[in-house]
């Protein structure tokens, strides 16, 4: 129950060996690749209940990379409310609405940043009595939880926003009219985006495009990804009825949008010194670096599917 809780600092790990320019194992990333798509795509056509499932289920596990790789810097992140938290926004999206999600999601911060004062609180009455002379025994997940409150506080607020927050717009999507389309519309254009994006990058990227941050990331690649995911919108926007300039728009939306989600996660991951946030997925990393492109894409199809569909 503590590892659950409290897991160990990630450590980096030798990624599979990469297999031409593609930069990484591409056997490996494309049957990953496909397992996953069969996890979404399935449930959805199934029910879409069983999306709502699946969600909750990988951004609880996300939340615990993200925890482990906190921890890397003496920051505990807060897992029983953040669980409890993404069961709750997700609960009160699909049966409730936006309101009542939103409403969710600030009772979940609130309760990250009691959570981490109380611990911290528990941390200091433990310093008090080793002082004392009172043997205390010592663990590394105490001292962990020793560290700065305030840290532990704002950190247990951004990932109640980045995660389960940002995956509320998912279950929102889910629950409207055409519920498993809009979904599908959701995955297929970060999809998108990041296919065009890495094969126009791996042939003809020439000028990165925030080497400090992302080197591997081009110009390039962003034009790549700008051609893949306008079609796909354009071409979903088709299949759904709706206009095809929409469809363009928001595609084009959809890469900056992810560009960002993909730049600032990489900034995370280089202030944390980690090359991936996990290595459950190999060929791709964790959890984490599947999510970051759909989770800022969310609120944006969301809003499209409001005001367009």
């Amino acid at each position: 129950m503590s590892t659950m809780l409290s897991p160990r600092p990630t450590r980096n790990r030798d990624p599979l060996p990469s297999t031409g320019r593609a930069g990484r194992n591409l056997p490996a990333a494309l049957a990953v690749s496909a397992l996953l798509i069969a996890l979404v795509v399935v449930p959805i056509m199934v029910d879409t209940i069983l999306f709502v499932v699946v969600a909750v289920i990988a951004v609880c596990g996300a939340l615990w990379e993200l925890a482990a790789a906190f921890a890397r810097k003496g920051i505990r992140l807060p897992l029983a409310p953040l669980w409890l938290g993404t069961l709750g926004i997700a609960v009160t999206a699909w049966q409730v609405g936006a309101e009542a999600a939103f409403g969710a999601y600030a009772a979940t911060a609130g309760a990250c940043v009691l959570w981490s004062f109380m611990d911290q609180a528990e941390a200091d009455t433990g310093t008090a009595l080793e002082e004392a002379g009172v043997d205390v025994p010592r663990t590394d997940a105490h001292d962990v939880v020793r560290r700065s409150r305030s840290a532990s506080a704002v950190a247990s607020v951004f990932a109640a926003t980045y995660l389960p927050f940002l995956a509320g717009y998912a279950v929102l999507l889910a629950a409207q009219d055409q519920g498993a389309a809009k979904v599908l519309l959701l995955i297929a254009l970060p999809a998108a985006n990041d296919t065009g994006g890495w094969l126009v990058g791996v042939t003809l990227g020439r000028h990165p495009m925030a080497p400090s941050v992302s080197p591997k990331k081009s110009w390039e690649g962003f034009i790549g990804s700008l051609l893949a995911t306008v079609g796909a919108g354009a071409g979903a926007m088709h299949l759904m009825g709706g206009p095809l300039w929409a469809g363009a728009a928001l595609g084009a939306c959809i890469v900056v949008v992810s560009t960002l989600g993909d730049l600032g996660e990489s900034l995370l991951k280089r202030d944390l010194g980690l090359k991936d946030m996990g290595t459950l997925l190999p060929g791709h990393g964790g959890i984490m670096d599947r999510l970051d492109s759909i989770l800022v894409a969310a609120p944006v199809v969301y809003v499209f599917s409001l005001l367009v569909l």
